[in-house]
């Protein structure tokens, strides 16, 4: 009891002197729509940002990152020269506006630099999508981009009613991951505050087949993480070699039904 009580109290230490809760981390990629039906509305902003999403903050700084591009109608197109960086409370964001110019589903993706995070002694990188249909094309939702670790939707990942079932698979090198821990976060509007600290992360497991499914309860967005270690550590600010926390996020619009 001394021991477990003893790592507590060292945990929570190191958490309140980083200066930030210790909630889960999310990899924002959320553009302005998930869906383009007609050519006034064929740019797309996509906001880049890496934050607590249900506690609404804090923003963590985002250095530029290693990757971002889009994969439509099977072709990969780097999308790095339109980064643009912004500032949101106090820290280092991205945004990017991309035009939609024909039909198709458009797999945005970011790959951001490893971020350390001191409070838990490792080195996170969270690989994240968001799928944006171009004037009703319908198929091609489902694509894998092809990196380290990521979510392959079973359902189709927009056009979603708040209280449907979202469902994916997990792969990491292509294969699926059984027993994956994946969190789940909405990202808050400000219309609600979680009971107590259980309520701000949902945590599911996928099953022997790498699947998963959620039901989710409240229209806006919402990420899922799947998170793996990675094979490999990597050289912490100190110079200590630290494990990897790998992540493979998606985003989900849900929609009211009015």
């Amino acid at each position: 009891m001394r021991r477990t009580l003893g790592a507590f109290m060292a945990a929570f230490t190191a958490v309140m002197a980083s200066g930030q809760p210790a909630g889960a981390h999310f990899q924002e990629l959320l553009p302005s729509s998930d869906t383009v039906a007609e050519p006034a509305q064929s740019k797309v902003t996509l906001d880049l940002v890496f934050t607590h999403p249900m506690e609404r903050g804090p923003v963590m700084p985002m250095a530029r990152p290693a990757r971002f591009g889009v994969k439509s109608n099977g072709t990969i197109e780097d999308l790095s020269a339109l980064l643009q960086p912004r500032t949101i409370a106090g820290a280092q964001a991205w945004q990017a506006v991309y035009e939609v110019k024909k039909p198709g589903n458009y797999v945005f993706f970011v790959e951001p630099q490893p971020y350390w995070e001191p409070g838990e002694e490792k080195m996170i990188v969270h690989y994240t999508k968001v799928v944006v249909d171009g004037f009703g094309h319908g198929d091609g939702w489902d694509t894998a981009v092809g990196l380290p670790v990521e979510i392959r939707p079973l359902v189709r990942p927009y056009g979603l009613w708040t209280g449907n079932v979202f469902r994916g698979i997990v792969e990491a090198k292509g294969e699926p991951v059984p027993f994956a821990d994946i969190e789940v976060e909405w990202v808050n509007d400000g219309t609600i505050t979680p009971p107590s600290d259980a309520f701000i992360t949902q945590v599911i497991k996928t099953n022997a087949q790498g699947e998963f499914a959620y039901a989710m309860p409240r229209a806006g967005w919402w990420g899922f993480a799947a998170l793996i270690e990675a094979d490999q550590p990597m050289q912490s600010p100190t110079g200590k070699p630290v494990p990897v926390e790998l992540g493979g996020l998606m985003w989900v619009r849900a929609v009211d039904m009015k």
